[in-house]
This record gives C-alpha cells, sequence and structure tokens, in this order.
C-alpha cells in the first residue's frame, strides 16, 4: 500500500494549526516535518518545541527528517518532543555515531530512519538495513523545497528494494523531492512505498483528489 506524507515545509506557516489538521481528512497517512540547521543543508526551518506543539494538535504520526550536522546530540530529545519516525542522513556523522543514532532512536521506541543524499551510493544504506524502519531516498538535493524531480535516481530506490525483500525486512522505502502524481508513478515503479509530497500537495487545489491519485500510481 502506498502511503503519503505530505511536506510541511511548503505549508502554510501563518495557518500551520490548520494545514496540519487537515491532512488526515485528506487522506495523509504521516506528517513529514523537516528540520534543517544550516549546517548540514543551507536553509535554518523548525526545531523540537514545534515538533512537541505538532504533537498536540494529529494524530497521524510524525514522519520527522533531520537534515542537521551530527544529529545523535538530539535524537533523544527529538523522540521525546513526539516524533514516531526519526530519519538521520547518513552524511551527518562517522559511521559510528549514526549507528549509536540508530541505535538510540530505536531504544526511545521510535522508528529509526536513515536518508541519502542523491550523490550518495545505495550501496552506503546496507549496513544500517537491519537497524532501520524506513530507508529515505532523496530525488533533490535536500535544503529547499519546490526543487525538481531527480528520475536518475530510480536505480538507486531499485537497489534498496532489492535488498529489503532479499532480507525480507520490516521496512518502508520513501523518497522525498518533487513528487507529483507524475513522478509518484515513477518512484512506485521503482519500488517506493512512502511518498513525499510538498509542493505538489498543498499547491493542489482539491488536496484528497491528490492524494487519491497519487496511492493510485501503484
Amino acid at each position: 500500500m502506498i502511503k503519503v506524507s505530505p511536506s510541511i515545509l511548503s505549508a502554510d506557516f501563518v495557518n500551520l494549526e490548520r494545514d496540519i489538521r487537515a491532512l488526515a481528512p485528506a487522506g495523509a497517512d504521516y506528517v513529514h516535518i523537516d528540520v534543517m540547521d544550516g549546517e548540514f543543508v543551507p536553509n535554518i526551518t523548525i526545531g523540537i518545541p514545534v515538533i512537541a506543539a505538532i504533537r498536540k494538535i494529529t494524530w497521524l504520526p510524525l514522519d520527522v527528517h533531520l537534515m542537521i550536522d551530527r544529529p545523535i546530540r538530539y535524537v533523544d530529545d527529538f523522540c521525546k518532543a513526539g516524533a514516531d519516525i526519526l530519519t538521520i542522513h547518513l552524511e551527518a556523522d562517522t559511521p559510528e555515531n549514526t549507528r549509536r543514532a540508530l541505535e538510540k532512536i530505536r531504544a526511545n521506541g521510535v522508528k529509526a530512519a536513515l536518508s541519502i543524499k542523491p550523490k550518495t551510493p545505495a550501496e552506503a544504506v546496507v549496513p544500517y538495513l537491519p537497524l532501520c524502519s524506513l530507508i529515505l531516498v532523496m530525488t533533490v538535493e535536500p535544503g529547499f523545497g519546490g526543487q525538481s524531480f531527480m528520475e536518475d535516481m530510480m536505480p538507486k530506490v531499485r537497489a534498496i528494494r532489492g535488498w529489503i525483500e532479499k532480507d525480507s525486512l520490516d521496512c518502508e522505502l520513501e523518497v522525498d523531492g518533487g513528487v507529483n502524481e507524475t513522478t509518484a508513478r515513477i518512484c512506485t515503479a521503482a519500488g517506493a512505498d512512502v511518498l513525499v509530497a510538498g509542493s505538489a500537495y498543498f499547491k493542489a487545489p482539491d488536496k484528497a483528489a491528490f492524494v487519491r491519485a497519487v496511492k493510485k500510481t501503484m
């Protein structure tokens, strides 16, 4: 089953509560929350207090994507703030600290997830797959919304799907970046089962119809 995780980076921040409360009635499965620190990526967004506030206004799982340097410093705090899925970037720290961070997330009872940027090879996730409940493949360079979809990332998605199925892992495969009704079909054909949609979702005149269309791409 395809899941849709709208990225609130593209929401109306003046009316953020309204936009978040509207996600579940529209058929969304997760709330995708991009956390950026201005170091790992050249942008700054939201932090731990906002995650805690969002937790109070929706029952949807919070799909928190940390685009921050050395995330091991903060994973406990983000878990306690209410993340249901907590994604760290493989490129943000040493292999040892990446493994430790994933283990800390799992110890908090939160689903541990790992993301890779476009230039990172698919093989880089293999040592961490047994620790992950989700792998996130970026189909844009992380840091800003509204970028164009990179279809050349699909071999990476297919490779990771193959490893997940080979070892019968309970691990979702998410794609983030430039997802719309057309590119969603490309992603699901490659093996993705969770799709992050930002501007395409929030600009859709009928958001429920958009979600239904994306879910039918399988």
